[in-house]
């Protein structure tokens, strides 16, 4: 079954920000003719209303990004929403669990393969067919944008309608971790090349569908970098762990928010050491000196 969204989302005054009400879940919202959306039943702090899984019709039937979740409920419902359309793949943007999950249970189900990068982040996932940047498939095309997950893809429609995953979000800013799985600095570089695509409409993993582009894309690069210049003016004078120079930055987390930000911080620092502003002596980061 189909149904339209309750009210229709909302864009924040700094012009890049973009909710919605929470939507219903177990349904296929459309978005274009050939796009529906069915939203799992995951909320939480990570996940805003939860994991937008993505169906995309193409000339031979239709594929399913990120199925998510292995509610049983959200499985059936990814199935009705492909109508009379054979599913033909599922494909991950990464292998985050809550991308993942769902992938090999619907794929077995189905009978059709479950692709991803190439090279899996997911040690205990090996995708039945491996993308690169590039590669066409089902008719999309793919691109590698690294910096939220090491293996992060996002997929491109001949028509400028591009998947993001977890790459761009319009609700919230995207969670980096430091390396070997993520990268401030590969997550700027992704920014670039999204941006360089001309796309009139990006398509999120989780919150609402984002029309304004550039804004969002510039917005997030801009926060990104005034979050690197205000760990620069907050940095203790002495040498601090990880953990000091958290609880000094950081005040009143929401619960579950305290691992986000300490990743998120430990992503900024090793850019920053890189950069040649900072240096790690042991596990203790401390500024150069001028």
């Amino acid at each position: 079954m189909s149904a339209p969204l309750a009210n229709s989302p909302k864009t924040s005054r700094n012009g890049w920000r973009i909710s919605e009400p929470p939507p219903p879940y177990g349904v296929a919202l459309p978005q274009t003719p050939a796009i529906r959306r069915v939203v799992a039943n995951n909320p939480g702090p990570m996940t805003g209303n939860g994991t937008n899984s993505w169906l995309a019709d193409h000339d031979g039937g239709c594929v399913i990004i990120d199925p998510g979740s292995t509610d049983p409920a959200h499985l059936d419902a990814l199935v009705m929403a492909a109508g009379n359309r054979p599913v033909t793949h599922i494909i991950l943007t990464h292998t985050h669990a809550d991308h993942l999950a769902g992938a090999r249970p619907l794929g077995t189900r189905l009978g059709i393969p479950v692709c991803g990068f190439h090279a899996s982040a997911e040690p205990d996932f090996i995708p039945d067919i491996g993308l690169r940047d590039g590669d066409e498939i089902a008719g999309l095309r793919v691109l590698y944008t690294p910096g939220h997950a090491s293996d992060h893809i996002c997929l491109e429609t001949p028509d400028g309608i591009i998947f993001t995953g977890d790459h761009v979000m319009g609700w919230s800013t995207t969670m980096v971790p430091p390396a070997p799985h993520g990268s401030v600095q590969q997550f700027l570089d992704s920014m670039d090349y999204l941006l360089r695509r001309d796309s009139h409409l990006l398509l999120p993993a989780h919150g609402p569908a984002i029309p304004h582009v550039k804004a969002c894309i510039e917005g997030l690069v801009a926060h990104r970098r005034a979050r690197e210049d205000s760990i620069l003016a907050l940095l203790p004078p002495e040498p601090r762990t990880l953990d000091e120079i958290v609880d000094s930055m950081y005040h009143n987390l929401r619960p579950g928010l305290r691992r986000a930000a300490r990743l998120n911080l430990h992503a900024h620092l090793e850019k920053l050491a890189h950069d040649g502003h900072v240096i790690l002596d042991g596990d203790q980061w401390a500024k150069t000196m001028p």
